[in-house]
C-alpha cells in the first residue's frame, strides 16, 4: 500500500476512531483472506481489531449486522467505521476485541467430548442466527440491510449459476468432460429441489464454518465467543449454513452434536435437509471454480465435487 494511505488509517485510528489513547502495539491475525485484519493494543489496556476492506466494500453491511446482532448471538462490538474510506483513506473498520480460540484451531486437536461440545455450541449459535428475519429474501447493498434485489431469490438458478462457473473459470483443465456433464446434470437435479426453500428470509451468514468462529471453554464447557466476517451475509435459508459447515469432514461427533444443537434452539430441519443443505452448498463450491488453479480453493472444490458426484452417482 502506498505510504500515504498508510499515513490516513493510521491518523484516522488515532483521531477519530481511538481519540485520546496511544497505540501500544500491532500485530497481524490470521485469516481473513478476503481483508486485512490487525490486533491493535492501546495504553488503557484494551485492544481492537482494524478491519480495512481490501476488495469488496462490505464496511457499511458488516457495521450494520454488528449492531443489529448485540444481545443476538456473540459479535465484536463496532467501535468506529469509514464506510467509505473518506477519511480513513480506504473502508475500514474498528471493533473490540473478542476473546477466544479459532474453532479450525480447537478442532485440529479435539478430542471426542471437546468436539461435542463445540459442535452443539455451534449449532446453538446458528439457529439463534437464523431468529433473525427480513422482508424478504435477497442481498444486502447498505447499511439499511434492505435486501435486494427486488424479486432476487438467492437460491433460485442453481443449474445456470454451476453453468457459468464451469464456462468463466479454470474447471476445462482439471474436472473432464464427463465430470462437467454429471456436474450440470446434478445442479439441474438439485435447482428443482430448492424451490422448497424459496422465499425463507432469515438471516444466513454464508461463511459459517470453523474459520470464522472463536470459541472457550467457560468452566469446563465450550462455547461460541464470537461468529467473525459477516460480509457475505444475506437474508434466505439457514441450511445454507448447516451446509457450509458440513461441507468438509469434522472430528468424530461433531456433524451429529451440531445437528442436534441446532435443532433443540429452534432451528428448522425439514426431512430432506441433508440434500437441501448440499444443493444450497454448491453455489459455494461452483464459485470457487472461477478462481486460479492455484488457490486453496480451488482445488479443495474440485476434490468436494468429486465426491459430491461420486456419492450421488
Amino acid at each position: 500500500m502506498p505510504a500515504a494511505e498508510v499515513v490516513m488509517i493510521w491518523d484516522w485510528v488515532r483521531t477519530e476512531a481511538l481519540p485520546g489513547r496511544r497505540v501500544t502495539g500491532v500485530r497481524e491475525l490470521t485469516g481473513g483472506f478476503s481483508n486485512h485484519n490487525v490486533a491493535i493494543s492501546t495504553d488503557d489496556g484494551n485492544t481492537y481489531v482494524l478491519r480495512r476492506y481490501r476488495g469488496r466494500n462490505a464496511c457499511a453491511v458488516e457495521a450494520a449486522l454488528a449492531r443489529r446482532l448485540a444481545g443476538v448471538v456473540p459479535v465484536p462490538e463496532v467501535v468506529a467505521a469509514d464506510e467509505t474510506g473518506r477519511l480513513a483513506g480506504e473502508p475500514a473498520l474498528l471493533s473490540r476485541f473478542r476473546p477466544g480460540r479459532p474453532l479450525s484451531d480447537v478442532l485440529a486437536s479435539a478430542d471426542a467430548g471437546v468436539a461435542e461440545q463445540c459442535g452443539r455450541a455451534v449449532g446453538l449459535t446458528l439457529a439463534r442466527i437464523g431468529t433473525v428475519s427480513f422482508e424478504a429474501p435477497g442481498f444486502f447493498a447498505d447499511a439499511s440491510l434492505t435486501p435486494g434485489p427486488p424479486g432476487v431469490e438467492p437460491a433460485a438458478g442453481l443449474d445456470d449459476f454451476v453453468q457459468r462457473c464451469l464456462a468463466q473459470g479454470d474447471a476445462a483443465g482439471h474436472l473432464t468432460a464427463g465430470e462437467q456433464r454429471a456436474l450440470r446434470e446434478h445442479a439441474a437435479r438439485a435447482t428443482a429441489l430448492l424451490v422448497a426453500v424459496h422465499g425463507c428470509r432469515l438471516l444466513v451468514h454464508s461463511d459459517y464454518n470453523p474459520k470464522n468462529l472463536l470459541v472457550d471453554a467457560d468452566h469446563g464447557r465450550w462455547r461460541v465467543t464470537a461468529v467473525l466476517d459477516w460480509e457475505f451475509a444475506f437474508s434466505g435459508p439457514p441450511l445454507v449454513d448447516v451446509g457450509n459447515m458440513l461441507r468438509d469432514p469434522r472430528p468424530p461427533g461433531f456433524a451429529e452434536a451440531f445437528v442436534g444443537g441446532f435443532r433443540d434452539a429452534g432451528g428448522g430441519l425439514p426431512p430432506d435437509w441433508r440434500e437441501l443443505s448440499a444443493a444450497l452448498d454448491l453455489y459455494a463450491l461452483a464459485d470457487f471454480l472461477t478462481r486460479p488453479p492455484e488457490h486453496r480453493y480451488f482445488q479443495r472444490a474440485l476434490h468436494r465435487i468429486r465426491e459430491l458426484l461420486a456419492r450421488t452417482g
